[in-house]
Formats: structure tokens, sequence, C-alpha cells
């Protein structure tokens, strides 16, 4: 059995992205470190020692199979990939993240480049504070006295004032927070392969449109004019059926659901191929049906380039989509956008995925996850 040691770190920031910063940090140390035990609350203070912005502060405790070298070793690199500068040692300055070590167990620990307990941790109101949250009756092994006590004798009077978000130990926690997460996109941009790839990472529920046995479909694009409309109704109750199904039957073990498509599909893509009196009757249907179904908590679309579409189009080799044109993607491009623009009331996000391949790169399916979080994030401000 692997002994795990108790240990409890202070986090601050106070360049750019300063929650983000913590969010990521924490997610980086659960994966680096080891697990996360409990989270502060986050705290805004003062920067403390030299002038700089105002600090964003929390503490956690964390169980970790690590020595007290490796550990430090750990957190500079966590440091170093969120962008922490430590080229200019002459003295505090601003940081996008800074972790330092409070206690190892109860080790007292001196050595070049390591002091456990934290020398300064009795000075400092703002990591006292958080601490005191989530270890108010452990024991400074040297002083003798408990983090309530010691907050009580901080002759630090800086003001450390608590704001309302909560960091997350891990990203499956944050999704988790999100009842359900609809990924859109025009024909080729690989939302289904995305929402395969975060059910599976994540503990997501899966909600994915199935049309391939739409009789419609392949007539349709051979002659559009002909069958627009009743592929069009096909689909309308096809999503309505399978919509209300998949999402209201509520999977105990899974965190969240994530969709491939959303309810407003339907009129987007019929909006782009039909004539205006068929869509006018076809807007009167749509609005029947759905008046009842569950909108999307956040609704990300994936912007792919018309030119990468039909790349896309064809290395999957669907014999139906073979006459599919640039002219008509580039139609249910600008009806997304428009229907986007004309819905802010909607948790909106719109990504550009032309340059990136998140199938096959793990940075660009890091870049999608990352700004996901960071906007998730942004709904809590």
């Amino acid at each position: 059995m692997i002994n795990t040691k108790t240990i409890y770190l202070s986090l601050g920031s106070n360049l750019g992205d300063k929650f983000n910063n913590l969010q990521d940090a924490l997610f980086l140390l659960h994966k680096e470190a080891g697990d996360i035990i409990s989270i502060s609350n986050v705290y805004q203070t003062p920067a403390w020692g030299f002038d700089g912005d105002d600090f964003l502060n929390a503490c956690i405790c964390l169980e970790t199979n690590l020595s007290p070298s490796c550990l430090l070793d750990r957190i500079f690199k966590v440091e170093t990939e969120l962008g922490r500068d430590r080229s200019n040692n002459g003295g505090y300055q601003s940081r996008t993240v800074d972790i330092d070590i409070l206690y190892y167990e109860h080790q007292i620990i001196s050595t070049e480049n390591l002091t456990v307990p934290h020398p300064k941790l009795q000075e400092r109101r703002f990591v006292l504070k958080p601490l005191a949250e989530i270890a108010p009756q452990f024991y400074h092994p040297i002083i003798n006295k408990d983090t309530r006590n010691l907050l009580q004798e901080c002759r630090d009077r800086s003001k450390v004032e608590q704001i309302p978000q909560l960091l997350c130990k891990d990203r499956e926690t944050l999704l988790s927070q999100i009842n359900l997460i609809a990924f859109e996109g025009n024909i080729g941009a690989g939302k289904t392969s995305l929402c395969k790839r975060i059910g599976q990472d994540y503990n997501a529920k899966l909600v994915l449109e199935r049309f391939d046995d739409n009789p419609f479909l392949p007539k349709f694009y051979e002659d559009q004019n002909r069958y627009a409309f009743p592929l069009e109704m096909a689909f309308l109750a096809d999503r309505y059926q399978q919509y209300t199904d998949d999402t209201s039957q509520y999977d105990l073990f899974k965190d969240f659901m994530v969709a491939d498509y959303d309810i407003y599909k339907s009129l987007i893509f019929a909006k782009t191929t039909l004539q205006q009196e068929e869509y006018n009757l076809y807007r009167k249907m749509f609005h029947l049906m759905y008046k009842e179904v569950k909108s999307p908590d956040v609704y990300v679309y994936l912007y792919q380039n018309t030119e990468r579409l039909l790349e896309n189009i064809k290395k999957r080799g669907r014999e139906f989509e073979k006459n599919i044109t640039g002219d008509y993607l580039e139609k249910i491009n600008r009806s997304y956008f428009d229907f986007i623009k004309g819905s802010p009331e909607r948790n909106n996000l719109v990504i550009d995925i032309s340059e990136i391949d998140f199938v096959n790169q793990e940075k660009d399916y890091e870049l999608i996850m990352n700004k996901l979080q960071k906007y998730i994030i942004s709904l809590s401000f």
C-alpha cells in the first residue's frame, strides 16, 4: 500500500485571467501531485510586499506520495506551464500563479530550496483565512498553535474579501455543473467525434443525432428543390422524438449530458433549404413541437471553413454526401451565425476550428476544452 502524505498548499494569482489561472493550477496539481481532498473559498486581497494588482488566493489540502523535493519540482513544473516567470528573483512581483507548500504533514524541513512550514505563514492573513476553512485545528509544528489561533493573532490587517466563485478539483467536476452542453457545427465539422471523446473523458451521457435511416436524405442531395420539405419534416419528427427521449431520461451514473446537435438545428437547416412559404409553415410546426423541449445550458458552435468541411466530408466517404457543394455549406454557416446573433439570451460560444485538428492532435483537443472551461467559469462571474 502506498503511504500517502497530507499536505497544505496556498495558491495565488494577480496576472491575466486570475480565477482561471487558479483553476488550471488545481487541475494540473490533481494530475501531477496527488488527490485534492479539500479546497477553500477564493479571496481577493491586495498585493503583499509590493505594488501590484489585487490577488486571488486560496488554499488546498492534497494527499500525495511524492517526497517534499519531488513535490516542489512538480509545483515548479505547474507554475512554469501556466506562465510563471522566475527569472527575476530580486523580490516580490506579479505572477500568473504562485504555489507555496505550507505544511508537509507535521514535518520540519530546512534545505537550500525548501523551508516547511512556510516561514511567513503566520504573518499572512490572505493565507491564514482560507487555510482556517480547511485546516482550522492543524497545529504549526514549530509555533505549536493551530490555524485559528494564528489567524486571531496575525498582525496583518490587509483586507481579505471572499468572492462567490468556487474552484473545482478537476475538469469533470467543473463540467458536471452544467446539465447539458450542445455542440453544433456544419456538416463535417467533427462535432460527433468531439462529443464522443468528451463523453469518454468526463463521464458524460451522449445525446447523438441519429439520421442515417432518413429515406429522403440521399434523394435531397440529388434534387434539393423536390425533396427539401419532406426531408426537413422527417428530421423534425425524428429530432423531436430523439431529443425529448434522450434529454428527459437521466442517467444516474453520468455527470452531465453532451449533445452533437441542438433542437434549433431544424430551423437553421430548414431556413437554408426551404422556399419562404414552406419555411413559414415549417416554423409554425417547429414551435408547436419544441416549446417544451429542453434547451442546452451551453451552446458551442464549431466553425469550420468550407474548404476543410469539403475535405472532411470526402474523407468520411458517405455516398449520399458526395453531391454537397461549397455554396450549400456557406449558406448553412451563415444561417448558424444569424441564429447565434439573434439569440443573445443563450449561452453561445463560437470556436474557430479551421486551423486545428482536435481529432488527431491532443493539443488541439485540449485547446477546445480550455476554451469551454473558461467560458463555463465566466458564466459564474
